[in-house]
């Protein structure tokens, strides 16, 4: 299912990618970075209600034949991108949520950490493994 996750700084630059399929990953590196102008549209939506503003989770983002692409938001605009495989009907929308909270709650735990530069990309083995986890419960 989770065929590729990606965490994009509010730069956006990348600072962690890792697709399954490692064959592929120059196609995943090209599909997240495509997502991210949905992204920018989506936030910057002029008009929306204060409630919308809050939504950290940004939904499915856009749909090609093989993927579906999601997107999630943090409060200090890092993105995260999770790339899921289109074949699997069962995958709901909820689940999609709860894979962004684990990320995002990994996320917080490299930032606290004090021996981790801001802005550098992730080489954090405990987050390694979360993504790795992830990955293999959506496969």
């Amino acid at each position: 299912m989770a065929v590729c996750i990606a965490v994009i700084a509010k730069e956006n630059c990348p600072l962690y990618i890792r697709s399954v399929p490692t064959q592929g990953e120059l196609k995943f590196h090209y599909t997240v970075h495509t997502s991210l102008d949905v992204v920018e549209e989506k936030i910057s939506g002029v008009g929306k209600a204060l409630a919308d503003q809050r939504e950290l989770y940004l939904g499915l983002l856009y749909p090609t034949e093989d993927y579906k692409v999601y997107g999630y938001v943090t409060n200090s605009k890092v993105k995260f991108v999770i790339v899921v495989d289109s074949s699997n009907t069962s995958l709901r929308d909820n689940e999609i949520r709860s894979m962004f909270r684990k990320l995002h709650n990994s996320f917080t735990d490299v930032m606290c950490n004090p021996f981790y530069n801001p802005g550098d990309p992730i080489q954090s083995k405990a987050f390694d493994s979360i993504v790795s986890t992830m990955m293999v419960q959506a496969c």
